[in-house]
């Protein structure tokens, strides 16, 4: 008899191809429950999840965000907290969360069809049926501890941001854009006052008013399984038909249903304050209703117009306030997708007392570029610029399309009609035919002659005081009204709430889900070809090779093809960093930033900066120098161009005039200059980012480029380059002379192309273009290493500890470094991975005991082979040193047994470095860059991953263990790991003292104790550096006083 194939309940809305990239979108609904599901066919390794909820509240509480942690506590058949995120390790996954102001999105990244299909209902039915439970909330929300001290993970998460500045700013933006009632208005993350009084019964209220199928959308991207998905969502829909609201039950669709935000009927301007001690500039935000984000024509010349006014240094208002007036040090925009939609244009670093008279300035120069006839030839361009872009995105990003499947869910019309339009670009090709006069209307209409509201934010080193005072003063009562006996019973309900908690998940509950097949996981393959000086590295046997062989060219430049399907042609130059004198490398900030805004000689005629910009954004689709890191490599720069494939060889012609022909005028310079000196005071504010930068400033020795284009050598080193701009500005342009001559040599120059090769014109003689400058006769220089650029503390870390005090954090932020492999192909590589990838998973051994105990928001190793480094971090957290201790005890339990290895955990380790092999291969660009960087920058075997992974796979238990001995447990003792914690001064003095009881040596010192200046000595007395001189490192990378060994290198 036959098997009876019921009927799926999941009926195709439409099904489509598009335009611009070779995906196919389809949209699903469930006539069941209303459930909907748009797939984006889309070929690579991974397949991508975001499972998305309207979620519209009306208040502070910050329900909608404790969700996005509780659904991952358990769910009706899964009542373990940590089930899903296991069971996500083994099926090569990984799953998040965020929250946004009007929905909740959940997603989900895998490595294959098989592992994805496989974890999507039990996903699903934590979102739709969590638990739920009242320890649940009481430890990841919010609980005070034994101590008296607030705790939680939600609660810790918006204790770190709530007294930043652009929260302050876009809390009070909001406010005053919407009235009560409209929720927008909210601040959905939470904020802390009301966190503390937030019930379990009202997020389980918000929870079955908006989490039902029919206000849930899934974007799935990737090579999916179209029966299997549906057939998977029938099955899950069954399951939960009980446990939700009846599905023809009335619903109040949120946003496009409720009370929709009045017309400003005025313009505000408004000043808040926020906790810095550096009170020399704040920042500006403006805001603006703009046209409904489903009226695509209105939203395609909302980006066409924003990229005239602000989308480079030669549009009207960069060019005006960032380049001529130097009033801020740039003017950027966002757009927030709404009803009506929010506009809002950002000016930084702006000086705190012309903070009032720059908002004023900006929008006189909008009235005059209203009261101006535009330039309806850069208009135009904008209008090609913007199109030639989304191609480009829509091609190497795997997940461009989501946002705008998102934003239809939550404002479009339900028929389908409004996502229909992502399958082309026709809005642009309207765009093209507009008049002046329609583009000067849509100026004023949403921009020039709108009501706006202004926010003018305000440096107040009084506020860190008071903030600070005030939150002491707080706990200290809270301690008192609760007393010895209340703050006992506290303790006792969250050893309570943790034990019901972390309940160990039954074996045979994850056994029952076997580690997925790899067959469904398709790796991208490119094809390598090589010319040049790169053919010492080996000639390629394939058609590629030959097809580059036939253009035959006696300009031996390295050069490294790799093939692939592409409308477009990424070309890189990595080019050495050695030759440049070690006392200019500092003056590499103002190279770097000045190298594509600066003026160019062109058949003897000077070609002003803006013309070259407007030039190059007709020709590129983008374009960036920096530094290397991206491509393995941080002490070598890089130069990008990405070009439809017929531009292959505009691109080399501008490589050669922005190179040769690139002229170092003096205003140009100075405008370089103070932009970059503007943003020190905002990137000093980062707690995370400073110790980051203390470190380096430590273990880099001078000759490191990132030491020397640090935030903390960029504070005193570019002050003194702009006295000098005024003094001798001749020295600085001889200087930066110096440092082109030093770069631009054909011994240090390697080039990658990533392209369909096939559809090159001269992929090998186009670059003849650049033989009469290079002097072919040098042989190619071996790529630089930050090996060799070390400190004496950076080789052999051990004995040193810094507290580094900052008022404009409330949490605090960890890293300990020490030695680990100089190589991938050092034997202890796989195990040393697979133990990092046991250690770190999401609710693995380390997250159980610091975040699942609300010590920190997160712990993470990371092995560096260009330095040699491990280095282990915490990442906001409320107590650092318990943090670290906790996580120290982890890793020793493993290496003396008293902690056994998990075998299903260790499956799931292995299955998380596949997904991490499948994260470097997820677009066809990144896995030819991957193959660039393992064969030219590490010296690899192009199949080297396929060997590693096959070792990985053999790595041992005892293999593990001997790792995290040798390797990993070594960063938690002072005498073979370097420390730098970054923390609110009121944490200070706990800190000194418990890491010194343990073998630390901690010193307290400011950021100003690892500045450099690299030699370039300001007139006498530092205050016109903002900072105190008599702490700076000195040129050896040491304390001043200690004797260096960089001489014997």
């Amino acid at each position: 008899m036959p098997s009876v194939v019921s009927k799926s309940h999941f009926r195709t809305l439409q099904k489509f191809s598009i335009d611009y990239s070779p995906d196919i979108l389809s949209q699903y609904e469930s006539e069941r429950t209303g459930m909907r599901v748009v797939v984006v066919d889309q070929k690579g390794p991974k397949v991508l999840g975001f499972f998305a909820l309207a979620t519209e509240i009306h208040d502070d509480s910050g329900a909608p965000h404790t969700l996005e942690h509780l659904c991952f506590m358990g769910s009706k058949s899964y009542q373990y907290k940590g089930f899903l995120d296991k069971l996500a390790t083994r099926a090569y996954s990984n799953t998040n969360a965020w929250t946004a102001t009007d929905h909740t999105a959940y997603t989900l990244e895998t490595a294959g069809w098989a592992g994805f299909s496989q974890i999507l209902p039990v996903y699903l039915e934590h979102v739709i049926v969590p638990t739920l439970t009242d320890a649940g909330c009481y430890t990841e929300v919010h609980h005070v501890d034994g101590s008296g001290n607030d705790a939680g993970v939600v609660y810790s998460e918006m204790q770190g941001v709530q007294n930043k500045q652009d929260f302050l700013m876009d809390l009070v933006s909001k406010r005053l854009l919407y009235p009560e009632g409209v929720g927008f208005r909210y601040e959905t993350g939470g904020m802390m006052e009301q966190l503390r009084v937030l019930t379990a019964d009202r997020i389980r209220e918000f929870h079955r008013e908006m989490y039902q199928p029919k206000n849930l959308c899934l974007v799935i991207v990737g090579e999916v399984d179209h029966t299997d998905l549906v057939a998977t969502l029938d099955k899950f829909e069954s399951t939960i038909l009980e446990d939700i609201p009846k599905p023809d039950a009335p619903f109040k669709r949120p946003w496009t249903e409720s009370k929709q935000p009045p017309s400003l009927q005025k313009s505000l301007i408004d000043t808040i304050e926020f906790p810095e001690e550096d009170e020399s500039s704040g920042d500006i935000s403006i805001s603006f209703f703009g046209p409904s984000c489903i009226d695509d024509l209105q939203m395609g010349a909302l980006n066409v117009f924003l990229t005239y006014l602000a989308g480079s240094s030669a549009s009207v208002l960069e060019n005006t306030l960032v380049e001529k007036e130097q009033v801020a040090s740039a003017v950027y925009y966002t757009q927030e997708a709404r009803p009506d939609t929010i506009i809002q244009f950002t000016l930084s670093s702006v000086d705190t007392d012309k903070l009032a008279a720059v908002e004023a300035r900006f929008f006189q120069v909008l009235r005059e570029t209203a009261d101006k006839p535009l330039d309806m030839t850069y208009m135009l361009d904008c209008v090609r610029r913007e199109r030639r872009q989304l191609k480009f995105y829509a091609e190497s990003s795997g997940s461009f399309f989501t946002d705008s499947i998102i934003s239809d869910f939550l404002f479009g019309k339900r028929d389908g009609s409004t996502l229909r339009s992502l399958g082309n670009l026709k809005e642009y090709d309207e765009l093209e035919k507009w008049t002046k006069n329609q583009w000067e209307a849509f100026l004023r209409k949403w921009i020039s002659d709108a009501h706006h509201i202004s926010i003018l934010g305000k440096p107040s080193a009084k506020m860190s005081k008071k903030l600070e005072e005030e939150e002491k003063a707080r706990v200290a009562d809270q301690v008192a009204r609760l007393g010895e006996a209340g703050l006992k019973r506290l303790e006792e309900r969250l050893d309570e709430a943790k034990t019901q908690n972390d309940r160990e998940i039954p074996r045979g509950l994850l056994e029952r889900f076997k580690v997925p097949d790899t067959s469904s996981i398709h790796f991208i393959s490119t094809t390598t070809a090589r010319s040049g000086e790169a053919r010492k590295m080996g000639k390629s046997q394939n058609s590629i090779q030959s097809l580059v062989d036939k253009d035959q060219s006696d300009f031996p430049l390295f050069i490294h093809f790799e093939h692939v399907q592409s409308n477009f042609a990424h070309i890189t130059l990595l080019l050495g960093t050695e030759a440049i004198p070690t006392r200019l490398r500092p003056l590499l900030s103002v190279y770097l930033e000045n190298f594509f805004s600066a003026p160019i000689m062109r058949n003897g005629q000077k070609v002003e900066f803006e013309q070259v910009i407007m030039e190059l954004e007709k020709d590129t689709v983008g374009y960036t120098m920096d530094a290397a890191a991206a491509l393995g490599n941080p002490e070598m720069l890089k130069v990008t161009f990405q070009v439809e494939t017929e531009k292959y060889q505009t691109a080399i012609k501008w490589i050669k005039d922005l190179f040769w022909n690139g002229m170092f005028d003096i205003t140009r310079i100075k405008a370089t200059t103070n932009r970059l000196l503007a943003d020190v005071p905002s990137e000093k504010r980062s707690g995370n980012s400073m110790t980051y930068a203390a470190e380096a400033m430590i273990h880099a020795s001078p000759e490191s480029i990132g030491r020397a284009r640090s935030t903390l050598v960029k504070a005193l080193y570019l002050n003194r380059v702009k006295r000098l701009l005024e003094s001798e500005p001749d020295t600085i342009v001889s200087q930066l002379e110096e440092i082109r001559h030093a770069v631009c040599q054909f011994s240090n120059f390697r080039v990658l192309v990533i392209a369909n090769v096939e559809r090159l014109s001269k992929p090998v003689s186009s670059w003849e273009l650049l033989s009469s400058k290079l002097d072919k006769s040098q042989p190619l220089k071996p790529l630089d290493n930050r090996l060799s650029r070390l400190s004496r503390a950076g080789k052999k870390p051990g004995d040193l500890a810094y507290i580094i005090p900052l008022p404009t954090t409330d949490s605090a932020f960890a890293l300990s470094v020490t030695n680990g492999p100089i190589s991938l192909q050092d034997p202890r590589v796989p195990a040393l991975m697979v133990a990092q990838s046991y250690l770190d998973a999401v609710e693995g051994p380390l997250w159980t005991a610091v975040r699942g105990t609300g010590l920190a928001y997160g712990t993470s190793f990371a092995r560096h082979v260009e330095s040699g480094h491990i280095s282990f971090d915490v990442y906001r957290s409320p107590d650092a040193f318990k943090a670290f201790v906790a996580s120290k005890k982890v890793v020793e339990d493993f290496t003396t047994g008293a902690t056994h290895f998990d075998s299903l955990a260790l499956e799931g380790a292995v299955s998380s470095i596949v997904l991490g092999f499948a994260n470097g291969q997820a677009t066809m660009t990144s896995a030819a860059q991957g193959s660039f960087i393992r064969q030219v920058v590490r010296g690899l075997p192009h199949d080297w991953n396929d060997t590693l992974l096959k070792q990985v796979r053999e790595v041992k238990v005892e293999d593990i263990k001997a790792v995290m001995r040798e390797v990993l447990l070594p960063v938690f003792n002072a005498e073979t790991a370097n420390l730098f914690v970054a923390c609110a001064p009121i944490m200070e003095e706990g800190l000194v003292k418990r890491f010194t009881e343990t073998g630390f040596k901690p010193e307290v010192k400011s950021l100003s104790f690892f500045q450099d200046d690299y030699g370039l000595k300001g007139d006498e007395g530092g205050g016109e550096d903002g900072e105190e001189e008599d702490e700076d490192m000195d040129l050896d990378g040491e304390e001043e006083g200690e004797e260096s060994d960089e001489s014997e290198e």
